[in-house]
């Protein structure tokens, strides 16, 4: 038997009944797991992550062997965050778009786990992801945005992130404007999930 496929959710939405970014993560994991056995770690941001202060900031910025335990104290939660990271093969982020980017809980998130000298580092040619060798699939949904739209800056943000953290191989399933398509997109979005996961 293959070894289990080690996968990070990461949740976003407000909503916890009748979440359609929520549902569309539930059947890809559950689609995934058909094919090969997982193992899941799940995040949900929507529990309010801290916000970057000024302490964050001193700890990150001073070398390992000099830190105090304030400043580990100050990056203890962005440190299990990036090691969730580390340790994951698949990134399944579920995320609505909220006035038309990421909701404010996934940026805290973004926040947390952008760190120089972790997971990436400067170079001479530029800063560079230490995080290669990973999937990601963005699983979307919109009240009135549409995905890959002028006035959709939510995924073109995530996938440019998650470049910059190394992650190039990025996958977006959107199930969008269901404002107006309703049930229809949801299912489309549903069977589309069905094949790419088989």
């Amino acid at each position: 038997m293959p070894n289990p496929l080690n996968i990070l959710r990461i949740d976003s939405s407000a909503r916890r009944d009748g979440s359609v970014s929520r549902s569309l993560a539930d059947l890809y994991i559950d689609s995934v797991a058909e094919t090969r056995p997982v193992r899941v770690q799940t995040r949900d941001v929507s529990h309010a992550l801290p916000v970057i202060q000024q302490d964050w900031i001193g700890a990150t910025f001073t070398p390992e062997p000099n830190r105090t335990a304030d400043h580990r104290a100050a990056l203890a939660r962005s440190d299990q965050l990036v090691e969730e990271l580390e340790g994951s093969e698949l990134i399944v982020i579920s995320t609505p778009i909220y006035n038309f980017g990421i909701p404010a809980s996934l940026k805290l998130w973004v926040d947390q786990v952008a760190r120089a000298g972790r997971t990436f580092h400067y170079t001479e040619n530029g800063p560079e992801g230490l995080l290669s060798g990973k999937r990601a699939v963005i699983l979307v949904a919109s009240g009135g945005t549409q995905v890959g739209s002028d006035i959709d800056f939510a995924t073109p943000y995530l996938r440019h992130f998650l470049g910059f953290l190394g992650i190039t191989d990025v996958q977006i399933i959107a199930a969008d404007q269901l404002m107006a398509n309703g049930p229809d997109k949801v299912e489309q979005t549903k069977q589309q999930i069905r094949t790419l996961a088989a």
